[in-house]
């Protein structure tokens, strides 16, 4: 079992509390307390960070502290703007208390500051990138992640994910430059069961190990192969590496110029 060293990185260990709120976790049950999301479930009581995600607020601001946030692998920081407002953001990995930081049309592509990704040099990496122009970072959020802007062209931006998937952006989409911080957080061992279900996760079964009606996968004397050209889920649905399973008729199609890489890849 291995833990990432948070002392040498965090710089507080109490949340700021006018920012923080309770409420039940949700366990994968739905209303009639069946299980609808399999593998949820128990875990840790956490405490719910308000982590602003929309930038609206385009005055500078100082990084007072670093914090650990049970709900997400990257660290957040606690940000004091000039009017003397506090609110939580997701930190890049080179920021630390006491760095300023601003969202502006013509901030400086700097490590945390964010911007149009129009004005983002091409080759520079970013992350909290919005999808529509407006509505909120919703990708790259994750720990020791990075999207780096490879093109711009006819009102869009190619952006290149972390799965190797190329895709286009409008250029008026807002993101925060660098890399998500915690860097570390792949190679942390979960090591033994018990700490995966501090974090809510309850057993997976295998398919293989059921029984012909629980599974596509079960039956059979001993161990087997699973006698199918394709690995399928409980539900008969296609699974496993190498097998597409996105919409062909999916909204935002027109958007993916190379899709994703599957299995194993190199970096």
């Amino acid at each position: 079992m291995t833990t990432v060293s948070y002392a040498q990185k965090l710089t507080t260990n109490e949340p700021h509390k006018a920012l923080t709120t309770g409420g039940k976790r949700g366990v994968g049950r739905n209303n009639a307390g069946r299980i609808t999301v399999r593998h949820k479930g128990g875990g840790h009581k956490r405490l719910l960070r308000d982590v602003d995600f929309t930038y609206k607020k385009q005055v500078p601001a100082v990084v007072e502290t670093i914090e650990y946030d049970p709900n997400r692998t990257g660290f957040i920081g606690l940000l004091l703007y000039k009017d003397g407002e506090r609110r939580y953001a997701l930190l890049p990995g080179s920021v630390k208390v006491g760095d300023t930081i601003v969202a502006a049309e013509d901030a400086a592509a700097t490590p945390g500051n964010r911007l149009p990704i129009k004005n983002v040099p091409i080759g520079g990496f970013v992350y909290n990138v919005e999808l529509k122009p407006g509505n909120g970072a919703k990708i790259g959020r994750a720990a020791g992640v990075h999207i780096e802007v490879i093109a711009r062209s006819n009102g869009y931006v190619d952006l290149k994910m972390p799965s190797s998937e190329v895709r286009k952006v409008q250029e008026t989409c807002w993101a925060t430059v660098g890399e998500v911080s915690n860097d570390e957080h792949h190679l942390e061992s979960i090591g033994k069961a018990g700490r995966s279900r501090w974090k809510g996760v309850r057993p997976t079964v295998r398919g293989t190990a059921m029984n012909p009606v629980d599974h596509p996968h079960g039956g059979g004397e001993g161990r087997q192969g699973r006698g199918l050209r394709r690995a399928k889920s409980a539900w008969g649905k296609p699974t496993g590496k190498g097998q597409k399973t996105r919409s062909p008729k999916k909204y935002s199609n027109y958007l993916i110029v190379s899709r994703r890489k599957v299995g194993k890849r190199s970096k």
